[in-house]
């Protein structure tokens, strides 16, 4: 289940980094772009912080005790 909602959380970051972007470079909108990018940002920070080893080694995604 983690793995699938870490997957769609990707996905969701890749959109809004692409969409950011574009309206970035059109000239569009640029306070919506930015702040598309830092949304973008913020999701690839948690998938950052999910999937980091830590001191034990296994990962906050990896099945474990407290993980259902």
């Amino acid at each position: 289940m983690v793995g699938t909602i870490l997957s769609i959380l990707m996905l969701a970051g890749v959109a809004l980094l692409a969409g950011g972007l574009h309206l970035l470079i059109r000239k569009r909108d640029r306070r919506r772009g930015l702040l598309m990018l830092v949304a973008a940002a913020v999701m690839f920070g948690n998938m950052a912080i999910w999937l980091a080893p830590t001191p034990s080694g296994k990962s906050l995604s990896a099945p474990g005790e407290g993980m259902r």
